[in-house]
């Protein structure tokens, strides 16, 4: 089989001479689309670990219980390493924890 000359959005190939190469081209294909899966996620991922890192140095993570009237309260330890004082605002994400 006789090599060809095609153009492919605007670069010149030359066709493949045999299904090696077919098969050679397929799988250089399929590793450089993983290659690029991969970079996209560890990006994701580094993006990800610096939000939490942010988050963590302006936030705090604890249990408590629910009081009467639907009351929380934030532990004094953790008042004082954020700085927080009686009336400031502060927002809630609250995650329930089955008893067992």
């Amino acid at each position: 089989m006789e090599s060809q000359r095609v153009r492919t959005m605007g670069e010149e190939n030359e066709t493949p001479k045999s299904m090696q190469d077919i098969a050679k081209a397929m799988i250089d294909a399929q590793l450089e689309a993983l290659r690029k899966a991969s970079s996209g996620q560890a990006e994701a991922v580094s993006g990800f670990l610096s939000s939490l890192n942010t988050f963590s140095r302006f936030s705090a993570v604890f249990k408590t219980s629910v009081q009467k009237a639907g009351r929380i309260s934030i532990p004094e330890a953790e008042r004082q390493a954020l700085g927080i004082k009686e009336g400031d605002l502060v927002q809630v994400v609250v995650i329930p924890i089955k008893k067992a």
